[in-house]
């Protein structure tokens, strides 16, 4: 016999299969809902191109720190490219990628770890996928200056974890 009492319940009160899906539904669509509240920072003044070096060069040096290769795209908050480069012996495929990944956390005001994360919940987080531009893979970061969101930064070239990391060194710098 199935012992339906979920122990450790508040009052020791059993709750059924039913209600244990429900609140894992729940809890999935609160996330994936998530995704699409944008950022409640404003845009700024477009990022300058020597800010823009700055944040990539911080990101590259942390590749390079851990022997990683990876090309960085920085764009301005239209999602206009900014400043670019891709380290020797990167994979070509990263190249556009890093841009995208700017492109879409500066016109959605949102790290891409977000839809990327929203995706992996199911349910209303598979919504990303109608969502043109968004590209669900971690690496691609808004870049804060004065409490305004100026530009982003992307990073591709390894796994999204360390491409994320990068961004995020590269990302820290302007703060």
């Amino acid at each position: 016999m199935l012992n339906r009492k979920l122990y450790g319940s508040p009052g020791g009160h059993a709750l059924s299969p039913h209600s244990i899906h429900a609140a894992v539904t729940l809890i999935s669509m609160l996330g994936a809902v998530a995704v699409f509240a944008q950022m409640s920072i404003a845009y700024g003044s477009s990022i300058t191109l020597d800010n823009a070096r700055k944040a990539a060069a911080a990101a590259l040096e942390e590749a390079r720190k851990n022997n990683w290769t990876m090309a960085v795209a920085i764009v301005d908050t239209g999602g206009n490219l900014v400043y670019y480069e891709k380290m020797d012996n990167t994979q070509l495929g990263s190249a556009k990628v890093c841009i995208d990944k700017a492109r879409a956390a500066a016109l959605f005001k949102r790290p891409t770890k977000a839809f990327q994360d929203a995706i992996a919940s199911g349910g209303a987080g598979l919504r990303v996928f109608g969502l043109q531009g968004a590209i669900p893979v971690e690496g691609g970061l808004p870049l804060i200056m004065d409490n305004k969101i100026v530009g982003a930064i992307g990073l591709s070239g390894d796994t999204s974890e360390h491409d994320g990391q990068c961004a995020k060194t590269g990302a820290d710098t302007l703060k």
